[in-house]
């Protein structure tokens, strides 16, 4: 051993768009692996395992020796923002993590919906959005505040009966067991930002379900819509609202990882399935109806809470539907989307020079604000 400094704990960077989060830890992995910042952790940790008993070392000759890496609490593939990463005994205290509010900046569509509830999905369900004004939306956001029992999106890694909800949608089935929503608290939500109709580029997904494909989906959608939506057991939904309505008859009536990287384990959400030929057409849009307006909203929530449920079901209050179109998590913990507490993505890319020196100090700062913390519970 050398003496060299060993660097672990846990640091922040920015998700991009379009990556699962266990695409974030593979890159990280593969950046950091052959690094000089981690050479000492891994000389370390080989010297370590040489000191187990032959038992435990026979157990391992065919694993190689990886850098240990993982998340602390998964992002949508279209989410972008602040995913927080465990490195050697840090992973640890990644479980930390999954129980820390959370703050959010969410894009969300009227109009439309889908069966992953976001703009990644395929479009399951159209009604009328003319009527949704910003007045409304602010009127429609009170009863999400505060203790909420969420309805699950049915694109979702919840396991039903052993299988995972999003394996049932994909196959167009519709599972024989009860979907129950979880508690949830929104501590914090309000409006950014309204765009008005035609003052924006937000648009539905191009495919629509047709056939058993979409009957399934709507069926499960349906089945978790009918979900009591408070604590109690009674809907908060503004009774005045209109009700939301299905496609126009004239319109065509059509029927819906757990990825292990080096030794921790971290479940994504699943991606929306590709196009099937035959089974989706591009949605019509009616050129002579306005475009639906849109809002973002922020918000700061608790573990387990899903953003996408809460923009189907916002349409769903206002008599609508709507889909959530973009998602940026601002905040996790105390790790804020800020260059000072945040490694941007593509310093991986440019190489240890550059990355090298911003993950030291994000790891020197833990582990310091870690002693600290132990010091003061003496």
């Amino acid at each position: 051993m050398s003496g060299e400094k060993i660097f672990e704990g846990i640091f922040a960077t920015h998700k991009p768009q379009g990556v699962t989060s266990a695409d974030v830890v593979r890159k990280v992995q593969h950046h950091f692996q052959p690094s000089k910042t981690f050479k000492p952790w891994l000389d370390s940790e080989k010297a370590r395992r040489d000191r187990e008993s032959n038992f435990q070392q026979k157990r391992r000759r065919n694993k190689r020796l990886d850098i240990k890496v993982g998340h602390g609490g998964t992002l949508d593939p279209l989410a972008t923002g602040v995913l927080v990463i465990g490195v050697g005994k840090g992973t640890k205290s990644l479980g930390d993590f999954l129980g820390c509010t959370k703050a959010y900046e969410a894009t969300i569509l009227f109009g439309a919906e889908t069966d992953t509830y976001d703009r990644l999905g395929k479009i399951t369900r159209r009604a009328p959005y003319e009527h949704v004004t910003r007045e409304a939306v602010e009127k429609a956001l009170d009863q999400f505040r505060g203790k909420i029992m969420q309805k699950p999106p049915i694109f979702s890694a919840l396991r039903i009966d052993g299988k995972k909800l999003y394996e049932y949608a994909r196959e167009g089935k519709v599972p024989d067991v009860e979907i129950k929503a979880r508690p949830v608290e929104t501590l914090d939500i309000k409006i950014m930002e309204w765009y008005e109709p035609g003052t924006h580029e937000y648009k539905w997904p191009e495919q629509e379900m047709v056939g058993e494909e979409r009957a399934a989906a709507e069926q499960l959608i349906d089945r978790v819509d009918a979900l009591p939506a408070t604590a109690d057991g009674e809907t908060t939904a503004d009774a005045s609202a209109p009700k939301r309505k299905s496609s126009p008859p004239n319109e065509e009536s059509t029927d819906a990882k757990k990825v292990k990287v080096s030794e921790t384990e971290a479940a994504d959400a699943p991606k929306a399935p590709e196009p099937t030929p035959g089974e989706t057409t591009s949605v019509q849009t009616d050129q002579s109806r306005p475009q639906p307006a849109a809002v973002k909203i922020s918000m700061t929530v608790t573990s387990g809470f899903y953003v996408r449920s809460l923009a189907h079901d916002l349409g769903k209050a206002l008599g609508s539907c709507a889909l959530m179109s973009e998602l940026v998590r601002t905040r996790q913990g105390d790790y804020e989307l800020t260059p000072e507490k945040t490694l941007e993505y593509k310093d991986l890319e440019a190489g240890e020079e550059v990355w090298g020196p911003k993950v030291q100090e994000f790891l020197e700062n833990w582990n310091r604000n870690r002693l600290d913390k132990l010091e003061a519970e003496k």
